[in-house]
């Protein structure tokens, strides 16, 4: 039985990051985006996947698609069990390989749930070689497991993307509801109530989703949680402990010190990894 929630990293993949999450009753999430490409698994129960205005019920059996900076949210259905794997890629490597990104947020093919498995399988296999050619191979492949793209009608709003941009270019810094607005040239009550609907969430909290994210890449390698509190823009170690739960379900702590599945963890619905392919 896998613990309730652990994260997976490994040294020799430094650009991709998972989590195994064995009972999601108890890892709920407020509105949230990541800086990385997220994709992954539903392997046991059913829960509620929201983003922006669009709220769909998943399954086990299904996988979800997040690109970076999309709003959204994951949660039980009146406290029914359910459990995932996901699989966070940053964007650099992505784009190196030369990979086109999928419009779809959710898919419940089961030759591609049945990849991410294997996927998931070769990837906590450290004694697997070529692993990287693997995920490689994986996203190039993904394109033909995903239905036609039905494409995304996306508004052009110049000074919502604008409010956006500066926040993010700002995100570390005591930054102020009227200096977004200086900065877009829209009135306060416009703001909140625009970039709400056009991103998922306020001002605001877009903001502390943002030092969120630059707390999750430096805690990554390790750092004290109150040195990176402070350079990510929040009061103190316990804002950052609150708003970093709220989004990842997990404290700072928990986030940090977790690392590579041990065998004894390896989730009980994973495939072997396939030998005699290195």
């Amino acid at each position: 039985m896998i613990e309730v929630s652990r994260f997976w990293r490994d040294p020799a993949l430094p650009f991709v990051e998972a989590r195994c999450v064995g009972d999601g009753r108890k890892v709920c999430y407020a509105a949230h985006s990541h800086e990385s490409f997220s994709i992954g698994v539903i392997t046991g129960g059913r829960n509620t996947y929201q983003s922006g205005a669009s709220q769909v019920e998943v399954s086990a059996g299904s996988s979800v698609l997040m690109k970076p900076g999309v709003v959204h949210s994951c949660n039980p259905i009146a406290g029914q069990p359910w459990s995932y794997l996901m699989l966070y890629v940053d964007m650099p490597w992505l784009q190196a390989q030369g990979l086109v990104l999928p419009v779809q947020t959710f898919s419940t093919s089961p030759d591609l749930y049945g990849r991410l498995l294997q996927l998931f399988a070769e990837l906590f296999d450290n004694e697997l070689g070529d692993r990287e050619n693997r995920l490689a191979q994986f996203f190039s492949d993904l394109p033909r497991y995903l239905q036609s793209a039905t494409g995304e009608t996306h508004l052009q709003h110049p000074q919502l993307d604008a409010a956006a941009a500066f926040i993010r270019a700002h995100r570390a810094d005591p930054l102020s509801l009227e200096d977004i607005c200086v900065a877009c040239g829209l009135s306060r009550s416009y703001l909140i109530r625009a970039f709400r609907q056009r991103f998922g969430m306020t001002p605001h909290s877009y903001l502390l989703d943002q030092r969120v994210q630059q707390a999750r890449a430096q805690l990554r390698k390790g750092r004290a949680i109150a040195d990176v509190a402070l350079e990510a823009g929040f009061a103190d170690q316990a804002h950052l402990q609150r708003a970093f739960k709220q989004r990842l379900a997990a404290t700072p702590g928990h986030y940090r010190d977790t690392g590579t599945l041990k065998p004894s963890d390896r989730p009980r619905y994973l495939p072997a990894a396939p030998r005699g392919l290195d």
